[in-house]
């Protein structure tokens, strides 16, 4: 089936036929964005030099009609005037319509584009000489059969009308004496499409100019609106090129606008993304490192179990229950590192710090036989994780136990300094070497005593997953000479958030008593 025949039958399915969509949409859905926002500047722009266009001719074509409909009005009332003046041959008031519009015509100097005429009981009267019209009204029959059907009641105003030669604009004023029973008419008429032409002239200039200035809106819109998608053709050949196994491209941004803000956007995604297939991928690796040896050792020695020998199936059931209880430890400790860059793997809420404080020092007592101290108590209340930042906490501590002699101190402390919140351990025991500083925070880095107790080497991975979770880290830091040995562990955390007020710093900072 052809790809058309599919997208009709989609269309069907969804109750819409294809021949209801007009044609104008139909093409469009094949156009580029590009394309599409081209066309509408474009469409605008057009729309925009047409309005303004037709707009400005409008005005100037009621401008040159007032300016004739002046010009008319004037002759009329020069014809008033001669009509109630004298006749010059005689010194006498007129005493016939003929010589009225005789002495009109002779008064009337046509101007440019121009005309007079007369009508004497509907027929040709007097016109101006050869060398004084502009325009030969006389000559337009056409206009000479409309002037003599014109109803006398609408005389004397201003009109309109066309012929098969031109358009006038033109007044007709009627000439009447009470002694001469004649009917005349006195004509004076405009060529407006010759008054109208210099008009056109300057506004076909005006459209050849406005077809110029869209021809260079069309190429510069082109490469602008080009610049303006980049990011977006970026993201798709960048989302073209990641794979499953290929997560590391990135687009390249510039600029702060909202195409630029998307293209940031998508890269966070990706980053996101990249760190769940990370951490799913080293979650895979951890299992299948850290579970193979507790298997190995399981089945090895049920293999090789003597059935028939209770103390042999006794000591194998209980190393086989050891290291099935160190694998679900293994297993608990891979899922919370598994979930730690979830949303939801921290849940904020107001946590008074100093009570927190004495709670982990209270359940640090129960590690065993140290001399539990705490050193410092921030009396703040904070936005955190409390179950989650006590668990990094007494990971802290029962690592300062496994690491320090019996009867040894342990002080543990809270402060605020500025606009952190600091959460520290220190032990006496022998301290981390400076080589593995850096990297007792990796999964599975066993230091020596790790190595001797079977540990995995999670703990501290899971605490620095959850200082990272509260946007914070933890660090290790040897104390001062003269305070004795032992080593000091911080987790480092953002205090600005404070429910009762602004940040309280310390005026001077307990250094790990």
């Amino acid at each position: 089936m052809s790809r058309s025949a599919r997208a009709g039958g989609r269309a069907e399915v969804l109750g819409v036929s294809t021949g209801s969509i007009p044609a104008y949409q139909r093409t469009l859905a094949h156009l580029t964005v590009r394309a599409r926002l081209l066309t509408a500047v474009l469409m605008l722009s057009a729309l925009t030099v047409m309005i303004a266009g037709g707009t400005a001719f409008a005005l100037q074509a009621a401008e040159t009609d007032e300016r004739m409909d002046n010009s008319l009005s004037r002759a009329v009332a020069a014809l008033r005037v001669v009509e109630a003046g004298k006749d010059p041959k005689t010194n006498l008031p007129f005493d016939s319509v003929s010589d009225v519009l005789k002495q009109g015509v002779r008064n009337r100097v046509p101007g440019k584009n121009e005309g007079v005429l007369t009508l004497l009981d509907g027929k040709l009267s007097w016109s101006p000489a050869a060398e004084t019209r502009s325009v030969r009204l006389e000559r337009d029959p056409e206009l000479v059969e409309v002037l003599a059907a014109l109803p006398a009641d609408t005389l004397s105003l201003p009109r309109t009308v066309g012929t098969s030669v031109t358009q006038y604009r033109l007044i007709a004023v009627p000439v009447l004496l009470a002694g001469d029973p004649g009917t005349g008419m006195f004509v004076v008429a405009f060529d407006r499409s010759a008054e109208m032409s210099s008009l056109r002239k300057t506004f076909l200039t005006y459209s050849a100019v406005g077809l110029a200035a869209l021809a260079v809106i069309a190429v510069v819109a082109w490469f602008v609106v080009g610049r303006l998608l980049r990011p977006i053709r970026l993201l798709r050949e960048t989302t073209r090129r990641i794979t499953e196994s290929d997560l590391s491209e990135r687009i390249a941004v510039t600029g702060k606008d909202d195409l630029s803000n998307l293209a940031r956007t998508v890269n966070a995604m990706l980053d996101r993304l990249e760190r769940a297939f990370g951490s799913q991928r080293e979650l895979l690796d951890d299992v299948g490192h850290e579970l193979r040896t507790p298997l190995t050792i399981v089945r090895g020695h049920l293999e090789l179990v003597d059935a028939d020998d209770p103390d042999d199936v006794r000591a194998t059931q209980a190393l086989a229950l050891d290291e099935l209880d160190r694998m679900q430890r293994l297993v608990d400790d891979l899922m919370t590192l598994a979930t730690a860059d979830r949303p939801d793997f921290v849940r904020y809420a107001p946590t008074d710090v100093g009570r927190l404080t004495d709670d982990v020092h209270e359940k640090a007592r129960g590690l065993g036989d140290r001399h539990w101290v705490v050193a410092a108590r921030a009396d703040v209340t904070v936005q955190l994780d409390a179950q989650r930042i006590t668990q990094a906490w007494l990971q802290l501590l029962a690592n300062a136990y496994r690491y320090s002699d019996p009867w040894s101190t342990v002080r543990l402390g809270s402060e605020v300094a500025d606009d952190r919140l600091l959460l520290w351990v220190r032990d006496e025991g022998p301290g981390v070497p400076p080589g593995e500083a850096d990297r007792i925070f990796e999964r599975f880095h066993r230091g020596q005593a790790d190595r001797l107790s079977h540990g995995a080497g999670l703990g501290l991975p899971i605490v620095a997953a959850i200082a990272h979770a509260h946007h914070g880290r933890v660090f290790v830091e040897q104390p001062p000479a003269n305070v004795g040995p032992g080593v000091v562990f911080v987790l480092d955390l953002p205090a600005v958030d404070l429910v009762d007020g602004e940040p309280r710093p310390v005026t001077e900072l307990v250094e790990y008593l």
